[in-house]
């Protein structure tokens, strides 16, 4: 086993959409900068993600100066869309919390909802941009988060942490199971915002502080995972794997567990090949 090291980086700048790799990335403390700061939601506040809709995997979102972004995906004419100027907010649901953004020009929702098409049943979406996280979104999962701790337009917490070493365990177990013809899986089904080489499977698992680079971590809590892992992020296809295998192997609780999601102690740059080094 190497020293550990950061992999790669994935940033995601609508929540849902591919990612893109870049080689850095500035850490602020709701996340990666330009990490999930615009969701789809639905007529009535929703956000909506791939759990609803897998097709939203094709799509992607290019991040432009000054913070806009261009759309595509196939069979669809490129939207670009910029940042909406500061005015009415609009209130979006996740889960069981609910908070203020942004909503785009309503040019974004018309280009969602005729790229998803059929999927949708007649519905309408919208696009929403969080303007300032800092103030928007409190990071509300007591005992796991502290106040002050605020997050993105992620599903919980600031960044998710993966390991390829974990990911090739779990690919030998899916590969001694009933599905084996669905693996290897590849990283993306798990949608990680940072992942590590260099450290054994499961090693996450007991960390409790990291740094990467020269930014420190809260590792907060293990991430249970949905639907999405199923999601061919080529095809928008479901399978049965990972759950399956997450099942009898990674089961905590409730919860059918890979990865970790870590809040920002601190603020600063990582780049791929930056050093990993477990404080706790």
């Amino acid at each position: 086993m190497s020293n550990p090291a950061l992999h790669a980086i994935h940033v995601h700048p609508v929540k849902a959409l591919r990612a893109l790799a870049p080689c850095e990335a500035v850490v602020e403390p709701w996340g990666l900068a330009g990490d999930r700061r615009w969701a789809v939601i639905d007529e009535a506040g929703k956000v909506v993600t791939q759990r609803q809709y897998a097709r939203l995997a094709l799509a992607a979102a290019e991040p432009l100066p000054g913070g806009g972004i261009r759309l595509s995906g196939p069979g669809a004419d490129p939207l670009t869309v910029e940042v909406p100027e500061p005015g009415p907010t609009t209130t979006v649901k996740w889960a069981s919390h609910k908070f203020e953004t942004v909503p785009a020009d309503a040019s974004a929702g018309t280009w969602f909802s005729s790229f998803l098409g059929k999927e949708l049943g007649g519905k309408q979406l919208g696009l929403v941009h969080l303007d300032a996280p800092a103030i928007r979104r409190p990071i509300d999962d007591a005992p796991h988060s502290f106040p002050g701790e605020t997050v993105s337009l992620a599903d919980g917490y600031p960044l998710l942490l993966t390991t390829r070493a974990s990911l090739d365990a779990l690919n030998s177990l899916v590969a001694q199971g009933d599905h084996a013809d669905e693996g290897p899986l590849p990283m993306n089904r798990f949608r990680p915002n940072v992942v590590l080489d260099g450290t054994a499977a499961w090693d996450e698992d007991d960390w409790a502080r990291i740094a990467i680079g020269e930014v420190t971590f809260r590792v907060a809590k293990m991430c249970g995972r949905c639907v999405v892992t199923t999601t061919d992020q080529g095809t928008a296809e479901r399978g049965k794997e990972p759950l399956r295998t997450l099942a009898r192997h990674r089961r905590f609780g409730d919860q059918l567990v890979f990865g970790q999601n870590l809040v920002p102690e601190s603020v600063g740059t990582v780049r791929i090949g930056d050093p990993v080094k477990i404080l706790e």
